[in-house]
């Protein structure tokens, strides 16, 4: 077996969660919230606690595994998935099932794996295992169409993982080398890596699964689900394709795919989902524009990104656990009787909209200002146009038809104090990092000197966001939900795909019935034959008298004896 050859003995931090996850199980009462939160704590002291490069070697095969290689990349992310397992694990241990809490801590260390990972091996295999838990995630919500959501779900991620696989023994293959370093897609194996790669990211045509999957989760299931995948994705895209330039239009077309799509949704937990699509867009146009400034901006624009978004589907998974209703069209008037809960959903809007004073401002501003002073005038305009448009959406449609609008009539109290708890610490941070944005920027990977709040930026977002504004209840009665349904490329192999292999299962199943009727017929002729020799009345199966064959068999004997006698 291979042994360890690092003096350095480091272990692997998402290991801590992923090991620790067994132990929820068997953990009951009170000491469960505290293993919740102690798990991702003590990684997170870890995390920081391991130097830069590799802490730990191990040789497989022809090569060297590095499972636990510290960068600033990945201490930035791992930092983050920490907290979001922490926190995510406060709002829901009290709700969540066993099964779900277990698989969603395998999930958070695996993603943890991946931002240690020094070589493709590695990454792969905790990218993988990531795979499964969040399969396992929304299967624990225990509904039907959770189910057949988890099924597609795994179908669209293992797809990605046969062609990651390809990629990386294509590249390990010309290159003979297995680290996981900044590459180009030059070769059919690093293009493969990069499809791979964008997959996870929910880049078209396959961005769909996002909103067929995360809202079919429970509530804190949703909340797992929007931190780990996406954000992975745009690690690997961080740390092996900085620069590439096919990013940049990959990802204005998320940008804006996000935002069509959730101003068409009626289902508010489809809105908050369909805008992941478009926040990631945002990140992979900065790798693509590949500066040290829209590098930060990315990895800057994923820590917040985490957190606010797991605020707004907190908020959003309160509002469906205490009223059990989810579209936009049964809702209204909420803050009534859930003020708190209306709080922080628009903390959380606020933040993702790029309010000055949020989290948000401080994060999109370092992308936006990238395209900029690169003088990529049209990547910058568009960029400008898409921040208005995330706050039409999730700015101002999610929380004014969910909380306000008219009056449902539905008056729900508030979530358990846990699921408060939760909120109150993820509001706490999209304002801190909004007025402190230099503790989040002294650990971006590049050294930065960078002030967000300058008197053209600030203008410039308050133009925006009060135009947006404007343009929302200028056109409000063309924003009334209704109860529809969108259709998207999941279409293809929710419906198309099946309606195809239903119809190849019918031919199939009818061509062959006739194949086996043919070749029956065929064996039957053929032991008809044999029947007719060997049968009763053939000619080898005639009968003689006893005696007959007696003499036969004596005249025989006899015959034998004279001849070996003379």
């Amino acid at each position: 077996m291979s042994e360890v050859v690092n003096s350095s003995f480091g272990f692997p931090p998402g290991l801590i969660l992923v090991l620790g996850a067994f132990l929820i199980p068997f953990v009951k009462g009170n000491l469960r919230p505290a293993l919740l939160i102690s798990l991702p704590a003590l990684a997170l002291i870890l995390v920081w606690s391991l130097p830069d490069g590799n802490s730990l070697s191990i040789p497989f095969l022809d090569y060297t595994l590095n499972p636990v290689h510290s960068s600033g990349e990945g201490r930035l992310f791992a930092t983050i998935f920490s907290i979001m397992a922490m926190t995510g694990g406060l709002y829901a241990y009290k709700q969540a099932s066993t099964l779900e809490l277990t698989a969603a801590f395998i999930y958070a260390g695996s993603a943890i794996g991946v931002t240690f990972a020094g070589d493709l091996i590695t990454l792969f295999i905790f990218w993988e295992i990531m795979a499964l838990g969040s399969t396992a995630v929304v299967w624990a919500a225990g509904t039907e169409s959770a189910y057949r959501a988890s099924m597609r779900y795994l179908l669209v991620h293992l797809l990605g993982g046969v062609i990651l696989m390809a990629g990386i023994t294509a590249h390990v293959i010309s290159t003979g080398d297995i680290s996981f370093t900044s590459m180009k897609p030059d070769t059919i194996g690093k293009a493969l890596i990069l499809i791979g790669f964008l997959m996870n990211a929910g880049a078209p045509p396959f961005s769909a699964w996002i909103a067929d999957t995360y809202p079919e989760a429970s509530p804190s299931g949703t909340v797992f689900l929007s931190a780990f995948t996406t954000k992975t994705a745009v690690f690997v895209l961080l740390v092996g394709f900085p620069g590439t330039e096919i990013l940049i239009p990959i990802g204005l077309f998320m940008v804006f795919y996000g935002i069509i799509y959730a101003l068409l949704e009626n289902d508010m937990r489809r809105i908050l989902a369909y805008s992941i699509v478009n926040q990631v867009g945002f990140m992979v146009t900065a790798i693509g524009i590949g500066t040290t400034l829209s590098l930060n901006g990315a990895a800057a624009h994923a820590f917040a990104h985490i957190i606010y978004k797991a605020l707004l589907l907190m908020s959003a998974g309160s509002v469906l656990m205490m009223t059990d209703r989810r579209k936009c069209t049964d809702l209204g008037g909420l803050f009534q009787s859930m003020p708190q809960t209306a709080l922080h959903g628009i903390i959380g809007a606020l933040a993702i909209s790029a309010v000055p004073f949020t989290s948000g401002f401080v994060t999109k501003s370092l992308e936006t200002s990238a395209a900029a002073y690169e003088g990529m005038v049209v990547v910058w305009l568009l960029m400008l146009a898409a921040s208005a448009g995330v706050f039409l959406h999730a700015g101002i449609k999610f929380p004014w038809f969910v909380f306000f609008q008219k009056d449902s009539g539905l008056r729900p109290p508030e979530p358990p104090i846990n699921m408060r708890a939760a909120m109150s610490i993820f509001s706490f941070l999209c304002i801190f990092l909004g007025i402190f944005p230099n503790l989040l920027y002294q650990i971006l990977p590049y050294p930065i000197d960078y002030e967000p709040y300058t008197t053209g930026h600030i203008v410039t977002q308050f133009q925006v966001l009060l135009f947006a504004g404007f343009a929302f209840f200028a056109l409000l009665p063309l924003m009334k939900r209704t109860l529809t349904i969108t259709l998207d490329f999941d279409w293809f192999y929710r419906r198309f795909l099946k309606a195809v292999g239903t119809e190849f299962s019918i031919h199939m199943g009818s061509f062959v019935e006739r194949s086996t009727n043919a070749i029956m017929k065929r064996l039957q002729n053929l032991f008809d034959k044999l029947h007719m020799q060997n049968g009763p009345q053939g000619i080898l199966g005639n009968t003689s008298p006893s005696s007959s064959m007696v003499l036969w068999v004596a005249v025989i004997l006899v015959s034998s004896l004279l001849l070996y006698y003379f």
